[in-house]
């Protein structure tokens, strides 16, 4: 069988499609597995690190604003759009896929389309409960929609052959231990690590707090591993001046624009801090770790605000809200729990209980059922 796979933009699109080419490679050790992505996107780095191949297509979405920089990129946009299709095509013709699998991400449009007109079967998967907008129209001409959660159904507004599998993790985030982690990142020492990063693009709120952090422990009490994201380059810097650390004088300090070994980083980790996307709270069940939960107030529905508070109403994570940070809140939340490691033992075990450790299996089977016809 040979398999296409398509997904890109963020690491909550590509992780999953990583996860189900995993899955499909370990049931299907002769299969013929190839990804689409963008020439420029993370999914560039993290896909052929996970072994697969891979071919580009242009592709990007429209600002909603008018300025200057923002108009170059639509019609940088518009341009990709013309390209999308006649590159989509020479794909199916050249690869020849019996089943194409999109998980998202503007760049999936395109692909899987050419794949329903190619005739090849074509699958979906939604990671939240409220769905994106090409996947919204995807799942009025896709073969299989398969879903994370039950209520992301009525929202798709559209009659359509459903499969409720959770959200795919991959292997390493499952298998890959504490000990392991720590050894592969050159960490010797029994101090507890802190993981903190706002996605791909970054996050100006977890920004602000990882700078908040590093003023505040200057004599090292924890270690602290922080991606600042692609906004960091130039927002991240002033945080350090405001606060005169010399990040040089703190070895206990590594801060990235993107962390490439996120699957160590989150093995290694003991409390983690970032955003509440569908996939990366799926991952912090999957290694069952602690977190403080920054909810992004700029989605549908404040749907990551909802998506923590299960975890918040469960005793596996805490949460701050960003309109209401305060410096000095946030810093004594740390200190408990850095100093109190009980707590945080306890919040990452109520973490795994939450786990949904089979949603990639799932995924192959429903795949495999359309593919044998039932």
């Amino acid at each position: 069988m040979r398999y296409l796979l398509v997904g890109g933009g963020t690491a909550g699109h590509i992780n999953p499609a990583i996860a189900i080419a995993q899955e499909i490679r370990q049931q299907e050790p002769d299969a013929v597995i190839r990804f689409v992505g963008t020439p420029n996107g993370m999914e560039a780095k993290l896909v052929p690190q996970a072994g697969f191949d891979y071919v580009t297509i242009p592709s990007s979405g429209f600002r909603r604003n008018f300025k200057p920089k923002s108009i170059i990129h639509n019609l940088q946009t518009l341009g990709h759009l013309a390209l999308a299709n006649p590159r989509a095509n020479k794909i199916m013709k050249d690869f020849r896929p019996d089943v194409v699998i999109g998980t998202g991400g503007y760049v999936t449009g395109a692909v899987v389309l050419a794949g329903v007109r190619y005739g090849a079967k074509t699958v979906i998967h939604e990671q939240n409960a409220y769905p994106g907008v090409t996947n919204k129209l995807l799942a009025k001409k896709v073969d299989k929609v398969l879903l994370a959660v039950e209520e992301a159904k009525p929202r798709m507004e559209c009659q359509a052959d459903f499969a409720v599998v959770g959200n795919p993790i991959r292997e390493s985030v499952i298998t890959k231990t504490r000990q392991e982690a720590r050894q592969e990142l050159g960490i010797t020492d029994d101090r507890l690590v802190v993981l903190s990063f706002g996605g791909s693009l970054g996050a100006r709120i977890i920004n602000r707090m990882a700078a908040d952090l590093m003023d505040h422990n200057r004599k090292g009490l924890y270690r602290h591993i922080h991606g600042y994201g692609q906004q960091g380059r130039e927002l991240f810097p002033p945080f350090f001046q405001e606060r005169k650390v010399d990040l040089s004088q703190m070895d206990w300090i590594r801060a990235t624009e993107y962390i490439t070994d996120m699957d160590a980083c989150l093995a290694a980790a003991d409390l983690v801090i970032c955003r509440s996307g569908a996939i990366t709270l799926s991952e912090l069940q999957a290694a069952g770790k602690a977190s403080i939960l920054v909810p992004s107030p700029y989605v549908a529905e404040n749907h990551q605000y909802h998506n923590a508070m299960v975890l918040v109403n469960h005793g596996a994570a805490k949460i701050v809200e960003e309109a209401k940070y305060d410096r000095e809140d946030f810093l004594r939340m740390v200190r408990d729990l850095v100093t109190h490691p009980e707590e945080i033992q306890q919040l990452s075990a109520n973490a795994s209980k939450l786990a949904v450790l089979d949603s990639a299996q799932r995924c192959y089977r429903e795949i495999h059922r359309l593919v044998q016809g039932e």
